[in-house]
Protein backbone atom coordinates (compact mmCIF):
# COMPACT_ATOMS: atom_id res chain seq x y z
CA UNK A 1 0.00 0.00 0.00
CA UNK A 2 1.47 3.44 -1.21
CA UNK A 3 0.23 7.15 -0.64
CA UNK A 4 0.18 10.33 -2.02
CA UNK A 5 -2.02 13.28 -1.87
CA UNK A 6 -4.90 11.92 -0.15
CA UNK A 7 -5.33 9.09 -2.02
CA UNK A 8 -3.89 5.39 -1.45
CA UNK A 9 -2.79 2.29 -3.93
CA UNK A 10 -4.32 -0.54 -2.65
CA UNK A 11 -3.13 -3.77 -4.10
CA UNK A 12 -5.47 -6.93 -4.90
CA UNK A 13 -4.50 -8.75 -1.47
CA UNK A 14 -6.00 -5.37 0.49
CA UNK A 15 -8.89 -5.34 -1.88
CA UNK A 16 -9.14 -9.22 -1.52
CA UNK A 17 -8.75 -9.50 2.10
CA UNK A 18 -11.38 -6.67 2.84
CA UNK A 19 -14.25 -7.83 0.50
CA UNK A 20 -13.98 -11.47 2.34
CA UNK A 21 -14.15 -9.96 5.25
CA UNK A 22 -17.21 -7.58 4.44
CA UNK A 23 -19.49 -10.82 2.59
CA UNK A 24 -18.77 -12.86 5.76
CA UNK A 25 -21.25 -10.45 7.32
CA UNK A 26 -23.47 -11.44 5.05
CA UNK A 27 -25.85 -14.58 4.97
CA UNK A 28 -24.25 -15.69 1.77
CA UNK A 29 -22.53 -19.29 2.04
CA UNK A 30 -18.88 -18.97 2.73
CA UNK A 31 -18.56 -20.97 -0.61
CA UNK A 32 -19.89 -18.13 -2.43
CA UNK A 33 -18.38 -15.50 -0.71
CA UNK A 34 -14.87 -16.90 -2.58
CA UNK A 35 -16.71 -16.95 -6.40
CA UNK A 36 -17.63 -13.58 -5.46
CA UNK A 37 -15.24 -11.70 -3.46
CA UNK A 38 -12.73 -10.11 -6.34
CA UNK A 39 -15.88 -8.46 -7.81
CA UNK A 40 -15.70 -5.24 -5.79
CA UNK A 41 -12.26 -5.09 -7.06
CA UNK A 42 -13.04 -5.70 -10.58
CA UNK A 43 -15.62 -3.19 -10.47
CA UNK A 44 -12.75 -0.71 -9.07
CA UNK A 45 -10.45 -1.64 -11.51
CA UNK A 46 -13.04 -1.32 -14.78
CA UNK A 47 -14.08 2.76 -13.47
CA UNK A 48 -17.52 1.11 -11.90
CA UNK A 49 -18.97 1.08 -8.46
CA UNK A 50 -15.96 -0.21 -6.58
CA UNK A 51 -15.56 -0.51 -3.02
CA UNK A 52 -17.66 2.82 -2.23
CA UNK A 53 -20.19 0.82 -4.19
CA UNK A 54 -18.99 -2.17 -1.36
CA UNK A 55 -19.70 0.24 1.59
CA UNK A 56 -23.14 1.71 0.13
CA UNK A 57 -24.84 -1.55 -0.70
CA UNK A 58 -23.91 -3.36 2.17
CA UNK A 59 -27.13 -3.38 3.99
CA UNK A 60 -29.29 -4.65 0.89
CA UNK A 61 -26.02 -7.61 0.30
CA UNK A 62 -26.45 -8.82 4.40
CA UNK A 63 -29.56 -10.60 3.41
CA UNK A 64 -28.50 -11.26 -0.30
CA UNK A 65 -29.33 -14.93 -1.58
CA UNK A 66 -28.11 -16.33 -5.13
CA UNK A 67 -30.56 -19.30 -5.06
CA UNK A 68 -33.31 -16.57 -6.11
CA UNK A 69 -32.14 -16.60 -10.02
CA UNK A 70 -33.91 -18.64 -12.11
CA UNK A 71 -34.03 -19.31 -16.16
CA UNK A 72 -37.67 -18.23 -17.01
CA UNK A 73 -36.82 -18.79 -20.54
CA UNK A 74 -34.17 -20.24 -22.88
CA UNK A 75 -34.12 -21.18 -26.98
CA UNK A 76 -30.95 -21.45 -29.07
CA UNK A 77 -28.04 -20.19 -26.91
CA UNK A 78 -30.25 -17.51 -26.00
CA UNK A 79 -31.77 -17.19 -22.27
CA UNK A 80 -33.63 -14.97 -20.09
CA UNK A 81 -32.48 -14.95 -16.16
CA UNK A 82 -34.73 -13.33 -13.76
CA UNK A 83 -32.37 -12.67 -10.72
CA UNK A 84 -34.86 -11.91 -8.04
CA UNK A 85 -34.02 -8.32 -6.99
CA UNK A 86 -30.73 -9.85 -6.11
CA UNK A 87 -27.38 -7.28 -6.58
CA UNK A 88 -25.44 -7.55 -10.10
CA UNK A 89 -22.45 -9.02 -8.01
CA UNK A 90 -24.35 -11.80 -6.79
CA UNK A 91 -25.30 -12.89 -10.35
CA UNK A 92 -22.35 -12.58 -12.21
CA UNK A 93 -20.58 -16.15 -11.28
CA UNK A 94 -23.65 -18.13 -12.16
CA UNK A 95 -24.39 -15.93 -15.16
CA UNK A 96 -20.88 -16.71 -16.48
CA UNK A 97 -21.60 -20.48 -15.28
CA UNK A 98 -24.52 -20.18 -17.92
CA UNK A 99 -22.57 -18.52 -20.77
CA UNK A 100 -19.46 -21.08 -20.40
CA UNK A 101 -22.46 -23.51 -21.03
CA UNK A 102 -23.58 -21.90 -24.13
CA UNK A 103 -20.27 -21.36 -25.66
CA UNK A 104 -19.61 -25.08 -25.43
CA UNK A 105 -22.84 -26.06 -26.78
CA UNK A 106 -24.00 -23.14 -29.29
CA UNK A 107 -20.15 -21.61 -29.55
CA UNK A 108 -21.70 -18.31 -28.65
CA UNK A 109 -24.32 -17.28 -25.91
CA UNK A 110 -26.76 -14.31 -24.78
CA UNK A 111 -28.15 -13.58 -21.74
CA UNK A 112 -31.05 -11.26 -21.02
CA UNK A 113 -30.90 -10.37 -17.63
CA UNK A 114 -34.08 -9.06 -15.91
CA UNK A 115 -34.61 -7.85 -11.74
CA UNK A 116 -31.25 -6.75 -10.92
CA UNK A 117 -30.18 -4.45 -7.95
CA UNK A 118 -27.26 -2.05 -10.18
CA UNK A 119 -27.82 -3.47 -13.69
CA UNK A 120 -24.33 -1.38 -14.98
CA UNK A 121 -22.28 -3.67 -12.62
CA UNK A 122 -23.03 -6.77 -14.74
CA UNK A 123 -20.29 -4.86 -16.76
CA UNK A 124 -17.73 -6.50 -14.27
CA UNK A 125 -18.67 -9.97 -16.81
CA UNK A 126 -16.38 -8.16 -19.38
CA UNK A 127 -13.31 -8.54 -17.02
CA UNK A 128 -14.18 -11.55 -15.19
CA UNK A 129 -15.40 -13.90 -17.48
CA UNK A 130 -12.10 -13.91 -19.36
CA UNK A 131 -10.50 -15.39 -16.48
CA UNK A 132 -12.92 -18.70 -17.40
CA UNK A 133 -11.65 -17.95 -21.69
CA UNK A 134 -14.82 -15.99 -22.34
CA UNK A 135 -14.91 -12.85 -24.52
CA UNK A 136 -17.77 -11.11 -22.53
CA UNK A 137 -19.86 -8.49 -23.80
CA UNK A 138 -22.46 -5.71 -21.43
CA UNK A 139 -24.84 -3.78 -23.53
CA UNK A 140 -27.44 -2.27 -21.13
CA UNK A 141 -29.97 -0.90 -23.61
CA UNK A 142 -33.70 -1.50 -22.95
CA UNK A 143 -32.80 -4.55 -20.91
CA UNK A 144 -29.30 -5.50 -19.83
CA UNK A 145 -27.75 -8.42 -22.06
CA UNK A 146 -24.61 -10.11 -21.76
CA UNK A 147 -23.46 -12.19 -24.65
CA UNK A 148 -20.39 -14.03 -24.93
CA UNK A 149 -17.97 -16.45 -27.09
CA UNK A 150 -14.76 -18.21 -26.25
CA UNK A 151 -11.37 -16.56 -26.01
CA UNK A 152 -9.08 -17.22 -29.07
CA UNK A 153 -5.99 -16.23 -27.11
CA UNK A 154 -4.11 -19.22 -25.51
CA UNK A 155 -1.66 -17.04 -23.06
CA UNK A 156 -3.55 -17.78 -20.15
CA UNK A 157 -1.38 -16.12 -17.93
CA UNK A 158 -2.66 -12.91 -19.39
CA UNK A 159 -5.99 -13.22 -20.68
CA UNK A 160 -7.32 -12.24 -16.95
CA UNK A 161 -6.35 -8.05 -18.15
CA UNK A 162 -8.25 -7.11 -15.09
CA UNK A 163 -6.70 -9.21 -12.70
CA UNK A 164 -3.33 -8.55 -14.33
CA UNK A 165 -3.11 -4.84 -14.50
CA UNK A 166 -4.46 -5.15 -10.53
CA UNK A 167 -1.31 -6.72 -9.84
CA UNK A 168 0.98 -4.67 -11.26
CA UNK A 169 -0.71 -1.65 -10.63
CA UNK A 170 -3.36 -1.99 -7.86
CA UNK A 171 -6.13 0.94 -7.88
CA UNK A 172 -6.13 4.11 -6.31
CA UNK A 173 -8.45 5.30 -3.64
CA UNK A 174 -9.56 8.10 -1.85
CA UNK A 175 -7.57 7.29 1.52
CA UNK A 176 -10.79 8.02 3.42
CA UNK A 177 -12.94 5.54 1.80
CA UNK A 178 -10.68 3.52 2.26
CA UNK A 179 -10.41 3.50 6.12
CA UNK A 180 -14.57 2.53 6.60
CA UNK A 181 -14.19 0.07 3.85
CA UNK A 182 -11.23 -1.17 6.59
CA UNK A 183 -13.92 -0.58 9.93
CA UNK A 184 -16.32 -2.08 8.02
CA UNK A 185 -14.32 -5.50 7.23
CA UNK A 186 -12.75 -5.15 10.40
CA UNK A 187 -16.52 -6.00 12.34
CA UNK A 188 -15.83 -9.61 11.05
CA UNK A 189 -12.90 -10.36 13.64
CA UNK A 190 -12.95 -11.06 16.99
CA UNK A 191 -12.87 -7.94 18.99
CA UNK A 192 -8.50 -8.03 20.43
CA UNK A 193 -8.89 -9.36 23.96
CA UNK A 194 -6.63 -12.05 26.66
CA UNK A 195 -8.94 -14.93 25.33
CA UNK A 196 -9.14 -14.34 21.65
CA UNK A 197 -5.13 -14.15 21.61
CA UNK A 198 -4.87 -17.12 23.50
CA UNK A 199 -6.56 -19.24 20.14
CA UNK A 200 -5.31 -17.01 17.33
CA UNK A 201 -3.59 -18.90 14.36
CA UNK A 202 -3.10 -22.98 15.30
CA UNK A 203 -2.73 -22.81 19.37
CA UNK A 204 -4.18 -22.30 22.03
CA UNK A 205 -2.61 -21.17 25.35
CA UNK A 206 -4.03 -21.69 28.27
CA UNK A 207 -3.78 -19.53 31.56
CA UNK A 208 -1.10 -21.42 33.48
CA UNK A 209 0.94 -20.85 29.68
CA UNK A 210 0.90 -24.57 28.06
CA UNK A 211 0.91 -24.31 24.66
CA UNK A 212 -1.84 -26.83 23.15
CA UNK A 213 -1.79 -27.65 19.33
CA UNK A 214 2.20 -26.61 18.52
CA UNK A 215 4.87 -29.10 18.96
CA UNK A 216 7.79 -27.09 17.77
CA UNK A 217 10.74 -27.55 20.77
CA UNK A 218 12.85 -24.47 19.22
CA UNK A 219 10.11 -21.99 19.01
CA UNK A 220 11.27 -19.11 21.29
CA UNK A 221 7.77 -16.66 21.19
CA UNK A 222 7.43 -14.84 24.52
CA UNK A 223 3.71 -15.97 25.19
CA UNK A 224 4.17 -14.48 28.75
CA UNK A 225 2.15 -11.41 27.32
CA UNK A 226 -1.07 -13.64 27.19
CA UNK A 227 -1.33 -15.12 30.69
CA UNK A 228 -0.43 -11.96 32.99
CA UNK A 229 -0.35 -8.37 32.57
CA UNK A 230 1.76 -6.16 31.75
CA UNK A 231 3.99 -4.78 34.43
CA UNK A 232 4.37 -0.78 33.94
CA UNK A 233 7.59 0.01 34.33
CA UNK A 234 8.56 2.85 36.46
Amino acid sequence: MTTHAGTLRIMPREMRMMSERILQQTDLPMGFVLTVYDLPMYSQMMGLGGLQLLEQRFSRLKTADPRNLRIVSESSGKLTVDCGAEHAWIAVPGLIDLLCELTERFGAGQIEIVNVDDPKELKVAEGFGRRYGLEVAFADAVRSVLSAHNLETEDHAHQDTVLWRALNNGADVPADLWWRIYALAKQALAPDTVVSRRHAGPVMVTDDGQVIGRADNDDDTDLEFLVRPKISEE
